[in-house]
């Protein structure tokens, strides 16, 4: 993602408003490698914006993926999360402090296209699942 700074300056360029709000989410997000939910980033925001909507929050993150800025992650029944980081990665996570990290899977795929005609894959992710360093660690020595 971007410098809040270089965020400003590109909505304006693509004739978008550079609110006080979308600002605070563009600071919100920087620097953030612990792939935020919507609700986080709100709860950051109404720090200094007691009256920032949820729903705002939610359309500035949809301005930010559409721009291709952030992407969004899914893992399931767990809320979306979005996150800064746009090069390619996959991600872990634990599964005892639902923390996600960003990992660098060097796998080779058979994509479904290649044996299912008619299929398109548009993107893939990679979601590896276990347990974090820290958590592995006060596991090994409550056992």
């Amino acid at each position: 993602m971007r410098a809040p700074e270089e965020l400003t300056e590109r909505f304006r360029n693509l004739g978008l408003k550079v609110t006080p709000q979308r600002q605070g989410v563009f600071q919100a997000l920087w620097g953030d490698d612990s792939h935020p939910t919507a609700e986080a980033i709100w709860g950051r925001v109404r720090e200094t914006m007691p009256t920032v909507s949820l729903r705002t929050v939610y359309q500035v993150l949809n301005d930010l993926t559409d721009l291709g800025e952030i992407n969004t992650v899914r893992l399931g029944s767990s809320p979306v999360r979005f996150d800064p980081n746009i090069d390619g990665h996959d991600h872990f996570v634990c599964e005892q402090c639902s923390r996600v990290f960003d990992v660098h899977a060097h796998a080779v795929v058979d994509l479904p296209e290649k044996h299912y005609p008619g299929f398109e894959v548009a993107a893939t992710q990679i979601v590896f699942r276990g347990f974090c360093p820290d958590c592995a660690r006060i596991s090994a020595a409550a056992h």
